[in-house]
């Protein structure tokens, strides 16, 4: 096999159109935490509060996106922010970040797998959790084997399906606050008596700063779009559309579902119910509402878990390219699949998935723990990826008005967006329910640091020197 013909064996297949990479991101975002936590944002900040949380998260997803566009249009890389953070910060951050983000996304496949097998038990209680969890699992790696573009598309029909739902909840929903629509149970339409009933901040600020943690990990799942840039048609096109559509449609799905939510529910009642989504579609008179939203929630479920997959195999096989793990890993096979990747992938996520049934009290708590770390560190990642970029760039000779996406306002936002970042990590002390996190996430970082510097970096130096030595002895022939 001569050097091209190996080159092309372990390299991407650019197939995904901008509604493919917008409804990746959607789909990584819009899961159980909207359809079933939001209740118990409302029971805790308010409904004001609640809408306020939602709104400074989505501030926070914004800028850091912006920071995200500059970087993926001028290197639509597979390995995302993995790469800018080696190349702009340091290798041995970057070799932290990537496991620890790969490492998150593949517990959170493992927890969507379960939960979605929990949801199945509705219609077939007979039926093993673990039975669906398996099939599930198959049927999404099938779907992740067969190409990028079989994954993308559906995911577009995933997050397609919780769209509508959302739509249709915030149409009706508001209908019947304004007493459009007749609820069940009311007399009279509530219009905005949830809203002056309880004040501003009922539970006070420390309620709110608690929320605005778990709302923020709401948003998480936004950054796929730039590890799908390297595998999108048109970087330099679909990546700033896809940033302005996600970001804006995000805020409007979450902030107005909340809002209606909050209008039609009592804070009193919002945290002591299983899904405020079917509580309102029963009250509105919505034939089999509980099973339309279960439908709904498995299919979210899913696409999170289809989401990511995909994340976690093109982590593994960006670091495999940047010498950061097995060589073996970075094999695609005709279809432009990193398969091996994808195995070793989905195999870990089983693993956990196997903890959630024996040891779901210490081990699959601590791996749910150390997975929340992953994307909020993403998120560091990118703001200050895109500050040394930028510095970097000018440095060089380069000129602003040469970059195809530039985040505005530079370096006034990265640096808003690299503190409320860093703000979100640090809050995490002062919850006793994220603490965990924390507690593990930091030693699990430290290890990946010694590994890194111990391991790693010499082998890394000895390989990039072996292909400059390869490379001028091509050129060198070529010139013969």
């Amino acid at each position: 096999m001569n050097l091209r013909e190996n080159h092309s064996s372990h390299e991407l297949k650019r197939t995904m159109k901008t509604r493919h990479i917008f409804m990746i991101s959607l789909g990584g975002v819009i899961g159980s935490g909207l359809f079933l936590g939001s209740g118990f944002t409302i029971s805790q900040a308010g409904p004001a509060g609640a809408i306020l949380s939602y709104i400074v998260g989505g501030f926070i997803m914004f800028l850091t996106m912006l920071c995200l566009g500059e970087l993926s249009v001028a290197m639509p890389v597979s390995g995302s922010f993995q790469t800018y953070t080696t190349k702009f910060i340091g290798p041995g951050t970057g070799f932290a970040l990537g496991w620890l983000y790969w490492l998150g996304w593949s517990v959170t496949v493992a927890l969507e797998f379960l939960a979605a097998g929990q949801l199945m038990q509705r219609w077939f209680p007979d039926a093993p959790v673990w039975i669906w969890s398996a099939v599930f699992a198959v049927l999404l790696f099938l779907l992740n084997a067969l190409s990028a573009r079989a994954f993308g598309e559906a995911e577009f029909w995933f997050a397609s399906i919780k769209i509508v739902a959302i739509l249709m909840f915030i149409g009706l929903g508001g209908a019947a606050m304004f007493g459009l629509i007749d609820m069940s149970g009311s007399h009279s339409a509530p219009f905005f008596s949830n809203f002056t009933s309880h004040g501003l901040l009922p539970n006070g600020f420390a309620a709110l700063v608690t929320t605005m943690i778990a709302v923020n990990f709401s948003f998480q799942g936004t950054e796929l779009i730039g590890i799908a840039a390297g595998e999108s048609e048109e970087p330099e096109k679909t990546i700033p559309k896809s940033i302005k559509q996600t970001v804006w449609r995000t805020l409007f799905f979450f902030v107005l579902a909340i809002f209606v939510l909050s209008g039609l529910i009592p804070m009193e009642k919002a945290g002591v119910i299983e899904s405020p989504f079917v509580v309102v579609f029963d009250s509105i008179g919505i034939p089999y509402a509980a099973d339309l939203m279960n439908f709904v929630i498995l299919t979210a479920l899913l696409s999170v878990a289809n989401s990511g997959l995909y994340a976690g195999t093109r982590m593994l096989y960006a670091m495999s390219k940047e010498k950061m793990a097995s060589p073996f890993l970075t094999r695609v096979n005709k279809r432009g699949v990193p398969i091996n990747a994808l195995c070793f992938t989905i195999g870990i996520a089983l693993l956990s998935l196997l903890s959630g049934f024996f040891a779901e009290e210490t081990v699959f708590m601590w791996l749910l723990s150390v997975a929340g770390l992953g994307a909020q560190v993403g998120w560091i990642s990118i703001t200050a990826s895109q500050i040394a970029f930028r510095r970097r760039f000018i440095r060089e000779g380069g000129k602003t008005s040469d970059l195809k996406f530039k985040t505005p306002l530079y370096p006034v936002l990265p640096i808003v967006g690299l503190l409320l970042n860093v703000s979100v990590l640090v809050s995490l002390a002062f919850d006793p329910a994220q603490r965990l996190a924390l507690y593990l996430g930091v030693p699990f970082v430290g290890a990946c640091y010694l590994i890194y510097h111990l391991k790693i970096k010499k082998a890394r130096e000895q390989d990039v020197m072996l292909e400059h030595e390869i490379e001028l002895a091509e050129n060198k022939k070529m010139v013969i």
